[in-house]
């Protein structure tokens, strides 16, 4: 039976500048769609979503929303002017019968709904925004960047959410790993052309690179028929002139077709050189502790890190991984401890909070007015590695064009922004590389440049990073920082230290607990490591069933403590309706979850 479309765009063409972002698109998102929005930094995927969403309106063509249908957007930048607190904002438009939604998404998110929205940080604005969306429980959901600003619990929050929504949604998302989870479809944005695959991201890149190999081979077959017209033309056209002039024509319109070609967008040309080589022991930490007062960030800690080592801080946001590598490198001292670091040390920092940009300044004078930066006596050059580069060449190296040269730092997009910031980085020699988040708003292509980077640096590198997939490809140790003062290292990268952690729990819940298998079957095993018997991708969905299973349990939970109140249904009927169809949801769900982990577990082998 055909799906309901649920939006559908047709003919749309949309221009910027004189450049065209989409010319004669169309495209249909129907009922339990869950697509990827891809493309490079600049290719037009938010453009699109706020046509989607009715945001931005197209110069021709048409937007149909289903009559019955409602869309949510997720707002990047969410004006919360008129409200009080964050809370306050996210329930807007809900009944008091709804307002229990706000509070689980809230609870999973990891907002405080009391929060004022004068203090707020941009980040927990965004998580209210999100909360909002989920809240209001719409047909179809668009979703641009979501994870930006959640740490790594509130991403499997926000996973498993939409892994049981029945409503459609579109995702715009650097983040592979929550992608290759959730999607079944992805649209590619490239060069003003939106292709359609029914198949999710994990089949992307593949589908990518095949058709470019296609596209490359007819570039080369017409650059071959060109020359061999050409060679006609110059050879034999005045014997024949009269009799051939549609020939000339031909070619011509051969030339025209070749020169009107897109060319593909490069990589950015990014390159770090280690400057002079640290001593082979780069930081010793003994003992070190940190409090703030009566909080605990770090307990007694010890930690070696050795010359090339890759090392990544992962942790709920405010476990204190930020202040942990600043202890590292001797921005923070210690309460407690020592910290030896070893001679030669050059460290560059690429920092999270893009504090180190002035949004006011030019981009040309965010190079030149550089401090840490060597102005090579010139307003129009930048020393760059211990060479001096023009400051238009060297832009042009991480993908601006000559238009943005003079333009404000504040007008450039977010992945814009994170090339700026890699430009100023890698113009500098180091040996230590301290990076804080670099992964948020960057492509794929340019993830994967970074990626290749960081592997033949021949310096150290200190990594913080919600993005599981970058960890696992970079770090060969992981420190993880759970939240309650303890920070411990795991070899490998972040599936590494997933089951390592797991395996630990196993035997420690072994040792405690012998007996509790036979009587709850379910439960007593929920944390055993997938076996070979699997896939990757249900090895990686029994792993994360566990954490499902009691979040559902703990949804029900609250639920049935609100429908306690023997007055709920007399008072207000439709508060117990809505709370009653709610539980009835939570209880199917958790019911096929725990039949889900228990066919993959049988199916492991367990």
């Amino acid at each position: 039976m055909a799906r309901a479309p649920l939006l559908q765009l047709t003919d749309i063409s949309l221009t910027y500048g004189g450049d065209p972002v989409f010319d004669d698109l169309s495209l249909t998102v129907q009922q339990g769609d869950r697509v990827a929005l891809v493309g490079r930094n600049g290719s037009g995927k938010s453009t699109l979503m706020k046509v989607m969403a009715g945001l931005v309106e197209a110069d021709r063509g048409e937007v149909v929303l289903n009559a019955g249908a409602h869309t949510g957007y997720m707002e990047q930048d969410p004006d919360l002017s008129g409200y009080e607190t964050l809370g306050e904002f996210a329930a807007a438009g809900l009944d008091d019968a709804e307002g229990y939604r706000v509070e689980m998404a809230a609870e999973g998110l990891k907002f405080d709904p009391k929060r004022p929205v004068a203090t707020a940080s941009g980040g927990e604005r965004r998580r209210a925004a999100l909360a909002r969306l989920l809240a209001q429980t719409p047909e179809l959901m668009l979703l641009d960047e979501p994870t930006n600003h959640l740490d790594i619990e509130a991403i499997g929050w926000l996973e498993d959410y939409l892994g049981q929504t029945r409503a459609a949604y579109v995702i715009i998302s650097h983040d592979r790993a929550f992608l290759r989870r959730l999607t079944r479809a992805t649209l590619w944005i490239d060069r003003g052309v939106v292709r359609r695959q029914e198949k999710g991201f994990e089949a992307f890149e593949d589908w990518r690179e095949a058709t470019w190999a296609a596209e490359d081979d007819a570039r080369h077959k017409l650059d071959r028929k060109i020359k061999a017209e050409a060679r006609w033309a110059v050879e034999g056209i005045s014997a024949r002139r009269k009799r051939n002039q549609g020939r000339v024509r031909a070619l011509a319109a051969l030339r025209q077709e070749r020169s009107s070609q897109i060319r593909r967008q490069g990589t950015a040309a990014l390159a770090l050189e280690a400057g002079s080589q640290s001593g082979k022991r780069v930081i010793e930490a003994k003992g070190i502790s940190k409090a703030f007062g009566d909080r605990v960030i770090l307990k007694p800690f010890d930690l070696r890190i050795q010359r090339g080592d890759r090392v990544a801080f992962v942790g709920p946001n405010g476990a204190g991984k930020t202040t942990l590598i600043k202890m590292l490198i001797g921005e923070v001292e210690p309460d407690e401890g020592t910290i030896t670091r070893g001679t030669n040390l050059e460290i560059a920092v690429f920092d999270q909070a893009r504090a180190k940009l002035n949004p006011d300044q030019s981009l040309w004078e965010s190079l030149t007015g550089d401090p840490d930066m060597s102005v090579s006596g010139r307003a129009d050059q930048v020393m760059v590695r211990g060479q001096p580069r023009h400051v238009v060449g060297y832009l042009k190296d991480f993908l601006f064009d000559e238009a943005q040269m003079r333009a404000p730092v504040r007008s450039l997009s977010g992945g814009e922004k994170a090339r700026l910031l890699l430009a100023r980085l890698m113009a500098r020699q180091s040996n230590l590389l301290v990076m804080d988040e670099p992964t948020n708003d960057l492509d794929v292509e340019t993830l994967d440049l970074l990626q290749d980077l960081l592997g033949d640096y021949n310096g150290t590198v200190l990594l913080v990073s919600h993005d599981r997939d970058f960890i696992d490809r970079v770090a060969d140790t992981t420190i993880a920082m759970e939240g309650d003062g303890r920070a411990i290292a795991y070899a490998g990268g972040w599936t590494d230290y997933r089951s390592q952690r797991r395996a630990d729990r196993e035997d420690a819940g072994q040792a405690s607990a012998t007996t509790a298998r036979k009587a709850e079957p379910v439960a007593a095993v929920r944390n055993k490591p997938a076996k070979s018997g699997l896939s990757f991708t249900e090895k990686h969905r029994l792993e994360e069933l566990p954490a499902v299973i009691e979040r559902l349990e703990a949804e029900i939970a609250k639920l049935a403590e609100f429908l306690a109140d023997p007055e709920l249904y007399r008072t207000a009927p439709k508060k117990f309706e809505k709370a009653t169809e709610a539980m009835a949801e939570r209880q199917a769900a958790l019911e096929a979850a725990e039949e889900e982990w228990l066919l993959l577990e049988e199916k492991s082998g367990g």
